[in-house]
């Protein structure tokens, strides 16, 4: 999952979080409002009774204090606009067939859900009964009795949470929108960094950063900028090192070459004539047998000869510094097929213009096909073999190099093998910027090299 959406998930939990203890905090703070509106409604009445009383007195001044004075009418209007709604007040001692005075408790929020009364009545309990007394001249004269309706206090705490939940989950809703659009625009450089360190991936070292804002992601792209320039530095020098170890191995390959070609070309000389020598004489001196040993010789030194040839065709410099690529590409094709008559067809297919094309990539263009053909043949069963030599011009301006047979194999395990021949391709290909590629064709393998034409 993306590191933004990650943010922004856990961001909406912690909002829920919010939400749901401002719930519960909004339902406990409702609930207990009915225990003040019930203290608040025994406090106003118990005062409006007093000055009832006061008023009684003073009009009955004669009468003893230690006479109680009859209660008087309170069960008023004015009385009932003292008590909040889902209250009842009860005055002590009540007349006979006296009821509870109650609040108007109609439109007090609507009816909860079953589970919601039930949790409130468990976990918050009921409420307690408010008692005040009355009092003049030092006398008692009763007690006002204010007792809360748990069914008008739960119904009033769930008004109050649906009042509330819409202005809550509309600002939970703007946080999490808000900051989602905060985190994305912070984490926005991310993509930058991700862009370039796959870009680094592609072989492009060098890349540039923009300069961010945070300290942290400015680190960030600091450090992978650091990182590309060290990365471009190493392959360049081991791009020189290899092209030095490449011209140090074609200088032996040059000065083995001559001595074979000086040595060995001259002894076998030597041996062929001697041999030639022997099987006149001995078919002078009719010596069959000696004729006979002196036509071996001759015949292996022949052998050994034609294979010492063509082993100082690989040894000596490539044909395409001297004649050109394409037209050295024509003479191995030709050389190949001259060689190997009855197997395998051998097609090569050139395509763009390859006249302006020598120097060093014309040379490691010649040596890979070289290769790749001398491993088809030996190595495989392939009937046909496709050479496509192929210039693409910009923007990847390369020179692409693919040899196809139906010879069967196994691209993994030859991609993973470490004989001379691939790991030399591959570090001529290194040394100019190329790459070396190894996969499984329709009915066999595909070897594809690209040589960028600005090296």
């Amino acid at each position: 999952m993306r590191l933004v959406l990650q943010l922004v998930a856990r961001l909406l939990v912690v909002v829920m979080l919010c939400l749901a203890a401002a719930t519960v905090w909004a339902t406990i703070e409702a609930y207990r409002s009915v225990d003040r509106a019930t203290e608040a409604s025994a406090e106003r009445v118990s005062q409006a009774l007093q000055g009832l009383y006061w008023h009684e007195l003073l009009l009955h001044g004669s009468r003893m204090r230690e006479h109680l004075l009859p209660v008087p009418e309170w069960r008023t209007i004015e009385t009932m606009k003292l008590i909040s709604p889902g209250v009842c007040v009860r005055f002590e001692p009540a007349g006979a067939f006296e009821k509870p005075l109650c609040g108007q408790d109609k439109g007090l929020g609507t009816t909860p859900p079953a589970w919601f009364a039930s949790a409130v009545q468990t976990l918050l309990g009921s409420h307690a009964a408010v008692a005040k007394p009355i009092s003049a001249r030092a006398t008692t004269f009763g007690t006002v009795s204010a007792t809360p309706d748990p069914d008008a206090a739960i119904r009033l705490a769930w008004q109050h949470i649906l009042d509330n939940i819409g202005v809550a989950l509309l600002m939970a809703a703007a946080i999490a929108i808000l900051a989602s659009l905060a985190i994305a625009h912070t984490l926005a450089p991310a993509q930058s960094i991700v862009a370039a360190l796959k870009r680094m991936a592609d072989g492009r070292y060098r890349t540039f950063l923009p300069r961010f804002r945070s300290m942290e992601l400015a680190m960030i792209g600091q450090a992978v900028g650091d990182l590309g320039d060290r990365l471009a530095q190493a392959m360049e020098e081991r791009a020189t090192l290899t092209r030095r170890l490449i011209e140090i191995r074609d200088d032996e390959r040059r000065t083995l070459a001559r001595e074979l070609h000086d040595e060995f070309g001259q002894n076998l000389t030597a041996i062929l004539a001697f041999a030639n020598a022997i099987e006149a004489t001995g078919a002078d001196a009719k010596d069959g047998a000696v004729a006979q040993d002196a036509r071996m010789i001759s015949k292996a030194a022949l052998t050994i000869m034609a294979c010492l040839r063509g082993t100082l065709n690989r040894l000596r410099n490539p044909l395409a510094e001297e004649l050109g690529l394409e037209a050295s590409l024509i003479n191995l094709v030709d050389n190949w097929r001259s060689q190997h008559e009855t197997r395998p067809s051998i097609q090569l297919d050139l395509k763009g213009d390859l006249a302006d094309i020598g120097g060093t990539v014309a040379a490691t263009a010649y040596r890979v096909a070289q290769e790749c053909l001398t491993n088809a043949l030996r190595h495989t069963t392939a009937r046909e073999i496709l050479l496509r030599i192929e210039r693409r011009s910009y923007p990847e301006n390369a020179l692409l190099i693919r040899v196809e047979d139906d010879g069967g194999g196994d691209a993994i395990s030859i991609a993973r093998a470490s004989g001379f021949g691939l790991t030399g391709i591959r570090e001529r290909l290194a040394a100019l910027g190329g790459s070396l590629s190894i996969a499984r064709a329709t009915r066999g393998l595909s070897v594809d090299a690209t040589i960028p034409l600005a090296a």
